[in-house]
């Protein structure tokens, strides 16, 4: 049975949608975008965006086509952008190629330009097809659609606890909960994030450095290290404080908070950010607004208790990770998961979609979406 032309689209625009997950980390605040250039059954140039200011997806792909460019179908996971932003308009280029045809995964989401590269290919004579695995690319591009749309980082939770829901002993052990290779994944989550955030107790109990240990390549920075310390209270000894030179650390405190202990903390090469706060907690909800003003358009939030219960309270995660490792510590008093607000009623709990299951060794990785309505 002879592939339809549909089921060809979707085998292309997969290929494309590997080549810009590989730009995954490295290209914030713009979107990763993969393109792959086909003339008759074969592919003859695909690229994808692959740092910061360097060539959009579908500008390498062009490149690496030459002349068989000319009446090839180009397929690109994101709309071909039309402005001068950090390079030329991608729409240019593709004219100026002679492509015959450009198969779209998914418009623009900024609602000042959606719509505007499709039909600028279509009104110069372009064949333009839109929507194709369109779901698989929002999915990809979910912290810039978040971020385009609302100027809020997309946030997500991870913790990591016990069978019995503890993310750590009485005493503050948490080490090691999972195992190395969720411990690996996770430097994988941070990779891919522009910002870390931990509460004090955390930076305390496991004077952690919150750095993405994976190998790089050009074009990709460590992510912020965000401390939610409404007294400033970070000691200088700490390590996020002694590698504050070497990888971005900002101290988030409230507005009563030491003028003379944030000037030594920023003698240490930290950025102390002064919030709005009530009972000892900085408002998250301004520190959000304040993120995406800095450009940080995905934010992983690594806990303890009392920070991931005021995400998970106040509605502000959209998605999470949650490691359970094989372990039962049978004590009440352990650290949970969550602390806050009690929920009196099932009806009351918080509501998770899309559930996926994934197994490291004997740990089982829980991740899902806490809201699926704006992206």
């Amino acid at each position: 049975m002879s592939a339809t032309s549909i089921d060809i689209d979707r085998f292309y625009m997969k290929r494309a949608l590997r080549l810009a997950a590989k730009g995954l980390g490295y290209t914030s605040p713009n979107p990763v975008v993969g393109a792959v250039a086909v003339q008759g059954d074969e592919i003859v140039g695909e690229g994808y965006h692959e740092y910061l200011g360097g060539a959009h997806g579908e500008i390498n792909a062009l490149k690496a086509a030459g002349p068989r460019a000319k009446g090839a179908t180009l397929y690109v996971t994101l709309e071909p952008c039309t402005h001068f932003g950090r390079t030329p308009p991608c729409t240019n280029a593709i004219l100026d190629a002679k492509i015959g045809r450009v198969v779209i995964g998914m418009s623009d989401p900024n609602p000042k330009v959606a719509g505007g590269g499709a039909d600028r290919l279509r009104n110069s004579g372009v064949s333009v097809l839109t929507g194709v695995l369109e779901g698989e690319c929002r999915g990809l591009n979910q912290p810039f659609i978040k971020y385009v749309t609302t100027g809020l980082p997309f946030v997500t939770l991870k913790a990591a606890a016990t069978l019995d829901g503890r993310i750590a002993a009485r005493t503050g052990d948490s080490r090691w909960v999972s195992n190395e290779r969720s411990r690996h994944f996770v430097h994988h989550l941070r990779c891919v994030s522009d910002g870390i955030l931990v509460g004090i107790e955390t930076a305390l109990h496991d004077d952690p450095q919150l750095t993405a240990r994976v190998a790089k390549r050009r074009g990709c920075r460590q992510p912020v290290r965000i401390i939610l310390d409404t007294r400033l209270r970070l000691p200088n000894t700490c390590n996020l404080v002694k590698t504050a030179h070497d990888t971005p650390l900002w101290v988030v405190c409230g507005e009563e908070a030491s003028s003379e202990r944030e000037s030594e903390l920023v003698k240490m090469g930290a950025e102390v950010v002064r919030l709005p706060s009530n009972d000892e907690v900085v408002d998250i909800s301004r520190l959000l607004c304040e993120l995406g003003r800095r450009q940080i358009t995905s934010l992983l939030v690594e806990g303890g208790a009392r920070v991931l219960g005021a995400f998970l309270e106040r509605r502000l995660a959209d998605d999470f990770h949650f490691f359970y490792a094989p372990k039962i510590l049978a004590d009440p008093q352990g650290v949970p998961m969550f602390s806050g607000q009690p929920r009196p009623s099932i009806a009351e709990a918080v509501p998770t979609h899309n559930i996926k299951v994934r197994r490291f060794g004997e740990d089982v990785l829980l991740s899902g979406m806490f809201r699926t309505d704006l992206y």
